[in-house]
């Protein structure tokens, strides 16, 4: 990554609200995870690690910014899946298989989808029809963490 390309990866962490950096969680688990996937196709072990690792550390951080005192039941079962889905990184790493991390990253992105739902149906009740106009809110995220 060259020094432009990091400053600008700074400058839209440093500006995104909570559920941006939520979604741009998801988006470099699913990528690692798919990362991992490939490097398994080739044959390519440290590539392999390199990308488990990486996925493994985001979805931990998800699991711990989880607050159970506020998140209940939603946040149990997110706790959960992501168990889970660890479980299924190892496996992935132990077997050398690419089959769990199809099923992660099928997983991942399924949570993705439902938080953009969620968020947007947040944000229309708090706007009605008058959305925000930031073109961050509404632009796809896929960054590198």
């Amino acid at each position: 990554m060259n020094m432009y390309s990091n400053d600008y990866l700074r400058n839209q962490i440093a500006s995104a609200s909570k559920e941006q950096l939520m979604l741009m969680f998801y988006d470099g688990a699913i990528r690692f995870t798919g990362r991992a996937r490939i490097a398994i196709e080739k044959g390519d072990i440290e590539g392999r690690n390199y990308c488990i690792k990486k996925a493994n550390a985001i979805i931990a951080e998800l699991a711990a910014t989880l607050d159970h005192s506020i998140g209940g039941k939603i946040a149990e079962d997110l706790d959960a899946l992501y168990a889970y889905m660890l479980g299924e990184l190892n496996k992935a790493t132990l077997k050398n298989s690419t089959e769990p991390l199809e099923i992660v990253e099928k997983m991942l992105s399924d949570l993705r989808e439902t938080w953009v739902q969620a968020i947007d149906k947040v944000k229309k009740e708090k706007f009605g029809n008058a959305m925000p106009k930031n073109p961050m809110e509404r632009a796809p995220l896929s960054i590198a963490l």
